[in-house]
């Protein structure tokens, strides 16, 4: 493989970290339109459901479609400098999850407060809550892998400390609906928010870091042969 290929995939975490922006600007814009949904206690899979619902939906795919890239572009990065794909597979299967989670979320809309739950609803729902345990434990498995490998150990530095503070959000995101159920009401579109801006941060971050650091001419050697 030339240089030339090796590193084309670098190319691809450019264009995550332009994805996550985009999907911050249209996260904002469907805030800003009617009906108005508080983004302090409304989830914000209820701003797919709205006149101007598409935005959101656009944004679900938006999601799926970058972590998807982010996958692919990470193992590339992996096969590139010759680094065993294996103790990274459970976190990329969790974030592949996450992933696909977001797409499954933009065909079956959730239920917004005060309306009867549906079928699409109670799908929502259920696959929320599993690409969400997905996207935090998915960061702390590819994150707890990376002190493996020499080219690693500075990116585990930031990687890690991150993917922490998403299971923290992610634990207070699932906990206080049961805890402080009332709370909840008040706050859920909060708690939620920090938690998904924690798991695209901790792939802007990663990407931004292999992008810019990592050289298709290096050639380290993988401390783990699995």
């Amino acid at each position: 493989m030339d240089k030339v290929k090796k590193s084309g995939y670098l190319k691809l975490f450019w264009i995550v970290i332009l994805e996550i922006v985009l999907y911050l600007v249209l996260d904002v814009i469907a805030q800003v339109l009617p009906p108005h949904y508080s983004p302090i206690s409304q989830a914000e899979s209820d701003l797919a459901v709205s006149k101007f619902g598409f935005i959101m939906t656009i944004n679900f795919l938006n999601r799926g479609i970058l972590s998807l890239l982010f996958i692919f572009a990470f193992l590339q990065t992996l096969d590139a400098n010759k680094i065993a794909r294996l103790p990274f597979r459970i976190g990329a299967y969790l974030l592949g999850v996450w992933a696909v989670g977001a797409l499954l979320l933009a065909i079956f809309p959730t239920d917004v407060p005060a309306t009867h739950v549906s079928w699409h609803g109670a799908i929502h729902l259920v696959v929320a809550i599993i690409a969400f345990i997905g996207g935090a434990f998915g960061t702390l498995a590819i994150s707890l892998k990376m002190g493996q490998n020499r080219m690693f150990e500075g990116l585990k530095r930031i990687a890690l400390p991150l993917s922490i503070i998403v299971i923290i959000f992610w634990a207070i995101e699932f906990g206080v609906p049961f805890v402080f159920p009332h709370i909840n009401a008040h706050i859920g579109g909060v708690t939620e928010r920090l938690f998904l801006g924690a798991v695209l941060l901790w792939i802007g971050i990663v990407s931004a870091y292999i992008a810019t650091h990592m050289h298709p001419t290096e050639a380290l050697t993988d401390r783990t042969k699995a």
